[in-house]
């Protein structure tokens, strides 16, 4: 009765609802789109191309992230991740190129300025990826039948056309979710993307549980069992904090009179894992390049490489894919958590931690801390990711939903659960409501 309680007041704030109404309704649109096949296209030719992706290959990762989109040759096949790949792209550069770097320092203006660039940059990788795609049908399963008009220069011309345009308005969508909804947009549409395709995954495994006699429903509830401490585990991961104290010296607080506080205590909260799902992304992205390349090769060596890092449940795949994912989280983490900035603030704000100076002895202290987090926190965040491999591999659970244990599709969907009630508990708070982490009566306002 208290959630029930606690989820009228979300719909009692105007503001707030009418932020989540925006969000569902650029939702179902973009959901919408996903269904909607190019046009050359039978859709209904497209039956054994879409089963072709539950094989647990990269193209079945693929169709994760967009949804089924990939195997459904929708206009929006390429779905959000050329605007992933291309903010990655620009947010390396600002390290090494000094004209972002400078973008990067003047506030609102130079943001907006990158927010261009990495628009333009998405183009770009668009013009790269939709060719590749439209080409690769044939060789994924989509017979020749299935083109209407053919295999044309003019059918490559107008789909290009057409999924470039579709990754734009996905992009345009996921701004607007963030201006004008609840919530990370970009996050968002990943998440509907890749949540879209569970309970079809649920259903399937649970038919070859029960009605092929596989187990029966004891493996089903053991499933569901592991599947709820994962999810646990991921939450700890995405929250789990460091908590380094700070005292400050000397400070002033206003409110009608001015006091002196001595001895006020905070802390700095450094995260285990900071990089997010960012080292998984990365290592993902490297992991499509060795077949790729030994795709181009007849020799055995290349057919052995191939076929060892199509599969994304084999071991050597995820014995480097874990590798990686340690080295990313290093490196991300090192070039998003500037703890000189964070010392140089420190100082200025009279704030010091107890027994270290301030300036550069801070600086290299929580450097040393995040350090010694990161190990761990990359360690963890290694075996979440390669977890679906141990599941396929242990209790023979189907690759569709074994993507759901975890990996970048379980991270993904907690990060972004977890943020999004954040916010909506943000605007509960400030409304004198409690928020959905806490259950209880409605706050009073302070006159």
């Amino acid at each position: 009765m208290k959630f029930i309680e606690t989820i009228k007041n979300v719909f009692k704030i105007e503001e707030l609802r009418d932020r989540i109404m925006v969000t569902l309704g650029f939702l179902l649109v973009y959901r919408f789109g996903a269904q909607v096949v190019l046009p050359g296209i039978d859709a209904s030719r497209l039956s054994e191309f879409a089963g072709n992706f539950d094989t647990g290959g990269i193209g079945g990762l693929l169709n994760a992230f967009t949804g089924g989109a990939f195997a459904n040759a929708s206009v929006f096949a390429l779905g959000i991740m050329p605007y992933i790949s291309a903010s990655i792209v620009v947010q390396l550069m600002q390290i090494a190129v000094p004209y972002l770097q400078k973008l990067q320092k003047e506030g609102e203006s130079g943001r907006k300025k990158i927010t261009q660039i990495t628009r333009w940059l998405t183009i770009g990788i668009c013009l790269i990826q939709a060719p590749s795609y439209l080409a690769g049908l044939p060789a994924l399963g989509v017979p020749a039948e299935a083109f209407i008009l053919g295999q044309t220069p003019m059918f490559y011309i107008s789909s290009t056309i057409i999924l470039v345009t579709g990754c734009i308005f996905a992009m345009w969508l996921g701004e607007k979710i963030t201006d004008k909804g609840i919530g990370n947009g970009i996050s968002i549409l990943i998440m509907v993307g890749i949540i879209a395709t569970l309970p079809l995954s649920f259903v399937q495994e649970f038919a070859a549980r029960v009605f092929e006699s596989n187990g029966g429903l004891i493996m089903i509830l053991i499933e569901l069992v592991i599947w709820f401490v994962i999810i646990l585990a991921s939450v700890m991961l995405v929250m789990a904090v460091r908590k380094i104290p700070v005292q400050y010296a000397r400070r002033t607080a206003t409110g009608g009179y001015e006091k002196n506080i001595f001895g006020a205590r905070q802390f700095i909260p450094l995260k285990l894992n900071a990089s997010g799902v960012m080292p998984i992304i990365f290592a993902q992205a490297i992991m499509f390049v060795p077949s790729a390349v030994a795709s181009l090769s007849d020799s055995d060596w290349a057919q052995t490489i191939q076929a060892n890092f199509s599969d994304i449940f084999g071991l050597w795949y995820n014995v480097v894919f874990a590798a990686l994912i340690i080295i990313f989280t290093y490196f991300y983490t090192a070039i998003t958590v500037p703890t000189n900035k964070m010392a140089d603030d420190l100082k200025r704000s009279g704030g010091f931690i107890p027994g270290i100076k301030p300036g550069t002895d801070t600086a290299e202290y929580l450097d040393r801390i995040m350090s010694q987090i990161t190990l761990p926190g990359s360690i963890f965040l290694a075996l979440i990711a390669i977890f679906p491999a141990f599941v396929v591999k242990i209790l023979g659970i189907q690759s569709g939903w074994a993507l759901f244990y975890g990996g970048t599709s379980l991270l993904i969907m907690v990060g972004v659960a977890i943020d999004t009630m954040q916010q909506i508990n943000s605007y509960l708070l400030n409304r004198h409501y409690d928020g959905l982490m806490k259950s209880g009566k409605n706050r009073k306002a302070v006159a």
